[in-house]
């Protein structure tokens, strides 16, 4: 909870760039929590990279540039003090870069049994397109197919991270009709197309085609950002 409300209160810019933080008595008072707890969580937001500790001179809040933006508790709160949606604007489009790059190196080292496996998730996708939770179960593990057989961990790890984070938001989930999941459907038989085709440059359009569309149809209406 300390964490958490520090974190929002640094991202929002409650406490802005180089502003200083209570002391520690002062945040054990604030939180009703021993000054144990205030150190861990102290602790826990330096590593977070965005807060400075110096000894005697106190606790700066330190330039976004050094966050440490994949953090599950710093992706969550910039997420919910997203009101623009920029946070899962740029989301969307570093899921489309990773992705396509993901796809691209599937359709370059995929074996009969790789495609099978595709194929079946895609069977399950189309068999559940009137099942809210099983058609986005059966969307998630064609991804994750996908992402497994490009052997490319990193990249794999990344997005795992932010898709996790980002369909917590209802925001990010909503328009779930059965006309968007038709057109999510025809976007991935595209994408294994390609993947069987061993065209490498089709499956990576497909794929980064498919994110930012797919983000474009479940997006509220909101002014965008610069």
């Amino acid at each position: 909870m300390v964490v958490h409300d520090i974190v929002t209160a640094i991202v929002t810019g409650t406490l802005p760039e180089k502003a200083l933080l209570p002391i520690e008595a002062e945040l054990s008072v604030h939180f009703g929590v021993s000054r144990t707890v205030i150190r861990e969580a102290i602790r826990s937001i330096e590593e977070k990279g965005m807060i400075t500790v110096v000894r005697k001179s106190g606790t700066t809040v330190r330039h976004r540039d050094h966050w440490n933006l994949l953090d599950p508790v710093v992706l969550q709160v910039m997420l919910e003090n997203d009101a623009t949606l920029g946070v899962l604007d740029d989301l969307a489009i570093v899921r489309s870069s990773l992705e396509g790059a993901m796809a691209a190196a599937t359709a370059q080292r995929r074996t009969p049994d790789e495609i099978a496996e595709l194929e079946a998730a895609l069977d399950a996708m189309g068999a559940t397109v009137d099942d809210v939770e099983k058609f986005a179960d059966a969307d998630g593990d064609f991804h994750a197919a996908v992402m497994s057989f490009s052997h490319i961990p990193l990249a794999e790890g990344i997005t795992k991270t932010l898709y996790s984070r980002a369909r917590q938001s209802a925001r990010f989930t909503r328009n779930a009709t059965r006309a968007a999941f038709e057109a999510t459907l025809e976007e991935h038989e595209r994408v294994l197309d390609a993947i069987r085709d061993g065209d490498r440059e089709h499956a990576e359009a497909a794929m980064r085609y498919h994110i930012l569309e797919a983000w474009e149809r479940r997006r509220p209406p909101t002014e965008r950002k610069p």
